[in-house]
């Protein structure tokens, strides 16, 4: 996916909050915003947003002196969606379909996103997820899913954000665990998942956990380490989370099913649905690929 014109006051907007995260410091929060701009005079319009905010993070960073401006909040979140894992294992126990209603909490654990809302408040994370329970899910891919998880022998499953990778291992259990390899990024990026928060989350004691090399917003391949793209490449399905994700793979050739809500218009508006709804999609790209293959034959 690429740069939109809409796109380049949310970089500022996301620098300054981070600047604020980080410091008190007015004045550093003035030399982020005006330097921000500075890149964004000559933006690739072609690239896809995570570029720019790779970009943005690693000058944050850089100007505050902090590894991880998000810790706090990281740590935060983690206790947070902690606190409401057992009563979410439940509703899926209860429930009529649970490989759905996981899915389902997958999705309300999106709502993590401090690229998005750096407002966030813990309180927002129930109403979400009875929102999301009881929402109508008109285009949740479920049977081409079940398909792919049976015929798949390597599942590669890219985690978004702290705190929600809490909600993603609801989902995880409830795939074949011996074919999953969890992803979290290499270093800190906003309130992106690490292997910090994959240990919090307990997710190696049950599955393979390894990390994609880079600092990159979403799962930019070209600063991704060699491992991890030899087993993307490898992988049969890949269940990517979150808007970063899918901003950076929507245009890759490849056996994905993105995980996502909605959060903003550009967004929404590239997928074709409202702000606000949940998104359980399989690869447009790779199902045209697919449909291609077929005429051909």
């Amino acid at each position: 996916m690429k740069i939109f014109l809409d796109c380049i006051p949310c970089f500022v907007r996301q620098a300054l909050d981070a600047a604020r995260l980080s410091t008190n410091d007015k004045q550093i929060h003035e030399q982020v915003v005006r330097e921000v701009i500075i890149l964004a005079k000559d933006l690739d319009m072609s690239q896809s947003p995570p570029v720019m905010g790779q970009k943005i993070h690693r000058l944050i960073r850089k100007l505050v002196g902090t590894e991880d401006p998000y810790r706090d909040v990281k740590k935060q979140f983690n206790n947070a969606s902690l606190r409401l894992y057992s009563k979410m294992r439940n509703y899926i126990t209860d429930s009529g379909d649970m490989l759905e209603t996981a899915i389902r909490l997958a999705i309300a654990g999106n709502i993590i996103d401090f690229g998005v809302n750096s407002k966030l408040q813990e309180s927002e994370l129930e109403k979400t997820i009875s929102e999301c329970l009881a929402a109508e899910f008109s285009d949740m891919q479920l049977k081409p899913f079940r398909r792919a998880i049976n015929e798949a022998e390597e599942i590669l499953f890219i985690a978004d954000n702290a705190g929600e990778i809490i909600f993603d291992r609801l989902l995880i259990e409830q795939l074949p665990i011996e074919k999953v390899t969890v992803v979290v990024k290499g270093s800190p990026v906003i309130n992106d998942a690490t292997m910090e928060d994959a240990v919090v989350a307990g997710l190696p004691q049950i599955v393979e956990v390894i990390d994609n090399g880079s600092d990159g917003p979403g799962t930019i391949l070209e600063t991704c380490s060699e491992v991890f793209v030899d087993r993307f490449e490898k992988a049969d399905l890949v269940i990517a989370k979150g808007q970063g994700n899918y901003e950076t793979l929507s245009d890759v050739n490849k056996n994905i099913f993105f995980v996502l809500k909605a959060k903003c218009p550009v967004i929404a508006q590239d997928l074709g649905c409202e702000v606000g709804e949940m998104i359980f999609r399989k690869s447009k790209i790779f199902r045209n690929a697919v449909d291609l293959v077929k005429e051909a034959e």
